[in-house]
């Protein structure tokens, strides 16, 4: 699984950190910080937190 996150329209709110935390993350000056190519065994945490992402900057490919 390959996951890109659109920094134009990304505003750091946070809640794919929260939906799935073994891939995305806050640094310590609330920027997010994410593993582009997580395990398979995650991708239902990741396609929730493409859902729940408020500005639908999360990308999800194979």
């Amino acid at each position: 699984m390959k996951v890109t996150v659109d920094r134009a329209l990304c505003q750091d709110h946070g809640q794919c950190a929260i939906a799935a935390p073994d891939v995305f993350r806050m640094d310590d000056d609330g920027k997010l910080v994410y593993e582009p190519n997580p395990d398979d065994s995650l991708r239902d945490e990741v396609e929730e937190a493409a859902d729940v992402c408020p500005v639908q900057a999360i990308l999800i490919g194979d």
